[in-house]
């Protein structure tokens, strides 16, 4: 299987989970979440008029951003995030045809994962890195168990039930990455307050990581 594209440096391992945007707010919502320093953005596919949404935020912020798409279930949906200008495949699950098309694209993958079972057969399709969801019910040990025997190499990544208050404990489990849904992003709120949050987070990451 074709690998798809190395997980990037990026300056925070923050994704920014923005389910329920909309096309009219998404570029004042971004903006807000990359100034406070979260580089990358995940648009889910069940938000409204996704890629378009995600067509806008790809144009708007730098090139070093991280913009792409989550809950992406088909390998059509793929190729329209690769037409959005998105880089970045989130997923639920792990899925073969997904990840071969995403591997056509040279995109970021970040598919689910919740078994061993799945984390390796994620590692054998070329993921970029892993998405332990929901990491809540599997918990930080739960994770430490598991990455105990995944590649010492391979990003891996807390999602669901996680806030900036969960980071020291998933730091001592292996977990490099984070995303951030309802505690960063809710429909309704305005750009100033999700960059406020996002602020939050990313002072919350420089205290429990350190910052280069």
């Amino acid at each position: 299987m074709t690998p798809t594209a190395p997980f990037p440096r990026l300056q925070r391992g923050l994704v920014a989970i923005l389910r329920g945007l909309t096309p009219a707010e998404a570029v004042g919502v971004a903006e807000a979440v990359h100034a406070a320093g979260i580089e990358a953005i995940e648009v889910p596919l069940n938000s409204p008029e996704p890629f378009s949404s995600i067509a806008a935020i790809a144009r708007a912020l730098p090139a070093t951003a991280l913009v792409g798409a989550g809950t992406v279930l088909a390998p059509a949906d793929v190729d329209r995030l690769s037409e959005a200008g998105g880089r970045l495949l989130v997923s639920p699950n792990i899925d073969a045809a997904v990840m071969e098309r995403a591997a056509r694209h040279a995109m970021v993958t970040m598919p689910g994962v919740f078994t061993p079972t799945e984390a390796f057969r994620a590692v054998a399709l070329g993921a970029s890195a892993l998405k332990f969801f929901p990491a809540s019910v599997l918990g930080p040990g739960g994770i430490a168990a598991m990455r105990a025997v995944l590649p010492k190499d391979l990003a891996v990544g807390a999602v669901g039930g996680v806030s900036e208050k969960d980071f020291a404990g998933y730091k001592a489990a292996g977990v490099s990455l984070f995303g951030l849904g309802s505690s960063l992003f809710k429909p309704g709120m305005t750009a100033a307050e999700v960059g406020k949050r996002a602020r939050a987070a990313a002072e919350a990451w420089d205290s429990a990581f350190g910052q280069d």
